[in-house]
């Protein structure tokens, strides 16, 4: 049993897109819709509003530009994931996470491609900025921090 939670680990580090639950309890394996199979391609983030509501983003790593199924959400905490967006912006993104406190409607997604924003669950998106960041993280629905090449930015909304 240790050696299959091992190498089902090592599927996710691989990017591989499934999702394993449970904290490392007990796992399960779920498929997903996004795209895999060649190269760096995969979901790069996973954040969830609450635990039925789920959002996971990735895309072509080395086609940061395409932007087909690369961004999904899941309302039955993670069994079953719905493509959103797809063949529309936002491309490739490193980085997902929910504004705290909007009902799961505000999102943010990073990642060498921009910073987007989504204020209906991650079914239309805007780009607000161009600049590079890969990761981001709120710290309350006012507040977040982004991470990026030799830098650090602070986001007030």
């Amino acid at each position: 049993m240790h050696e299959t939670k091992i190498k089902r680990s090592f599927l996710i580090l691989e990017f591989i897109n499934k999702i394993i639950a449970d904290y490392g309890v007990t796992w399960e394996i779920f498929e997903t819709p996004i795209i895999q199979g060649t190269g760096p391609q995969g979901i790069y983030s996973i954040d969830f509003y609450d635990p039925k509501n789920g959002i996971v983003i990735g895309g072509d790593y080395s086609k940061p530009t395409a932007n087909n199924a690369n961004k999904a959400t899941t309302s039955d905490g993670g069994e079953t994931w719905t493509l959103v967006g797809d063949g529309k912006n936002p491309n490739y993104k490193s980085c997902v996470q929910y504004v705290p406190n909007t009902a799961g409607k505000e999102i943010f997604a990073v990642g060498k491609t921009g910073v987007s924003f989504s204020n209906d669950g991650g079914i239309s998106w805007k780009e607000v900025s161009k600049e590079k960041y890969y990761t981001i993280q709120f710290t309350d629905k006012n507040t977040a921090w982004l991470g990026g090449n030799q830098k650090i930015g602070k986001l007030e909304l």
